[in-house]
């Protein structure tokens, strides 16, 4: 017994120093090594500031709207709903999500909405849609901003991030970004 326990108490105290210590101030240094310090991705506009990594909320339907969140864009609280696909609250939830969607995107069919429009992510603070979630909000907006469809998805295109090395990550759109330049589209 004392010679599995010693070994056990020696690992916990050698994780304890590196995982509270050393790793922290590893993690900390490369931080303020990052751009901005590792405090995020700051925009600012017209004097507010922004962050472009967590999700704004967007209702105005002359806005690209965001992935839904299920802790209101609260970034103090990330998480998700915890309901699963089967539970009947999550399915109604989900339900008037679409309904909503399709009451302001009438030219949009059920088929053509994307999960990603109607279903919150696990964090709740996901700043990016791919670029079928931003095409399908198109002729929403232009209507909305009196703005020809193809200056829009024009836009759409010149928003689009690639994957990093065009490896890592997937194809997306940062709402806010879309959106900034949605505004300064003239």
């Amino acid at each position: 017994m004392k010679s599995h326990l010693i070994p056990a108490i020696l690992l916990t105290i050698c994780c304890n120093i590196f995982f509270s210590g050393i790793y922290t101030v590893a993690m900390l240094g490369v931080a303020q090594i990052a751009p901005n310090q590792g405090k995020g991705e700051i925009v600012t506009v017209n004097g507010k500031y922004y962050y472009e990594n967590i999700a704004q909320k967007f209702t105005d339907d002359k806005y690209f709207w965001s992935r839904p969140s299920a802790v209101d864009y609260n970034a103090a609280g990330s998480g998700g709903s915890n309901k699963g696909p089967t539970n009947p609250d999550y399915l109604a939830q989900v339900q008037a999500r679409i309904d909503t969607f399709l009451a302001h995107n009438p030219s949009v069919k059920k088929s053509e909405i994307p999960a990603e429009l109607v279903t919150a992510s696990g964090s709740g603070q996901d700043p990016n849609l791919s670029p079928q979630g931003a095409f399908v909000q198109v002729a929403r907006i232009a209507t909305a901003r009196n703005i020809s469809e193809e200056k829009i998805t024009s836009l759409v295109n010149e928003s689009i991030e690639k994957p990093l090395l065009g490896l890592f990550g997937t194809t997306k759109v940062n709402v806010l970004k879309l959106n900034i330049a949605l505004d300064n589209l003239k």
